[in-house]
């Protein structure tokens, strides 16, 4: 029987936002693709240091413990530039730290963000600007991982936060604002309040998010002792009255994961951020993302133009 992916959260994640590849990039930049193979072959097993997405993967991977072994909640699949051969020290710092990531397509010298589609991904990570930009403007849900000076530990809780507008939602209230204003925005919204946003690039990975919380509630139900390790934050730029058709629209959404909500209203987001400590941080504009906690650009939609 063939392995289905359709019932499950599945992540792209390319090994540059997993591991730190700065030294192999180093040589391949100023040395070369053949130097590049050489100095993979030759460190196959020297294990690939953590990169920045690595807390949120090892988090998110560890929720398959609340299913069964033989139908985990999450999948992850490596798309990698490198050959299979230089492929090879990839999937061996994959097992060195032990993360039960078994599948993978390398392409040599090629993203393989056109295969997400196919394999059923509600994401796609990459410190490859380039491979981002172009799956997003092929209209698929990537994000380009930005450097961070975070210090994870071996904590299990998985802290994930989102901005809303040109993430969750798509960029129609943005380009209100961008074209008539604040007051303009403000008044556009309480008119279209009762009315849902349309979604945006990130909506199915977090009804996916939403799945897997349920899954968690569902445990504690039978399982006193159970203390939820997934905790899910909205980080936005806007405040009220224009909360109140975020709200409404997550509601209609059947989003019901959201334990926190930071309504900011031009407040820089990086105070909240380094309070919070995201494992992961998803957010349209550059300009709020911050190098203390593990950031996602979106280049999705008006602000990205």
């Amino acid at each position: 029987m063939a392995y289905e992916l359709s019932d499950r959260l599945v992540v792209g994640i390319a090994s540059s936002a997993l591991f730190n590849l700065k030294k192999s990039d180093t040589v391949f930049k100023h040395e070369g693709l053949e130097a590049y193979r050489r100095h993979q072959r030759q460190r196959r097993d020297k294990p690939l240091k953590p990169g920045v997405a690595f807390p949120f993967i090892r988090r998110l991977l560890s929720l398959n413990d609340l299913g069964d072994a033989h139908n985990p909640l999450v999948e992850v699949i490596v798309l990698s530039r490198n050959s299979p051969d230089t492929g090879i020290r990839v999937m061996r710092s994959i097992a060195h730290h032990k993360l039960p990531i078994s599948r993978a397509i390398f392409k040599q010298g090629i993203s393989p963000y056109d295969y997400m589609t196919a394999l059923n991904m509600s994401l796609f990570l990459s410190a490859d600007k380039n491979d981002v930009n172009n799956a997003v403007a092929a209209g698929l849900p990537a994000g380009h991982v930005l450097k961070s000076a975070f210090r994870d530990d071996d904590g299990d809780e998985l802290r994930i936060a989102f901005d809303f507008d040109g993430v969750l939602a798509d960029d129609d209230s943005e380009k209100v604002y961008g074209s008539a204003g604040l007051p303009a925005f403000q008044e556009y919204e309480t008119a279209n309040a009762v009315t849902p946003h349309h979604p945006g690039p990130l909506l199915n990975f977090m009804l996916n998010i939403n799945k897997i919380r349920s899954v968690e509630e569902a445990r504690r139900m039978t399982d006193l002792n159970y203390e939820l390790r997934l905790r899910v934050a909205i980080v936005t730029a806007r405040n009220a009255p224009a909360h109140e058709r975020a709200l409404n629209s997550l509601n209609e959404w059947g989003i019901t994961a959201v334990d926190d909500a930071f309504f900011l209203g031009g407040i820089e987001k990086r105070k909240v951020l380094d309070v919070l400590k995201p494992h992961i941080f998803f957010d349209d504009q550059r300009q709020h993302l911050v190098d203390s906690v593990p950031c996602v650009h979106i280049p999705f939609g008006v602000s990205n133009e």
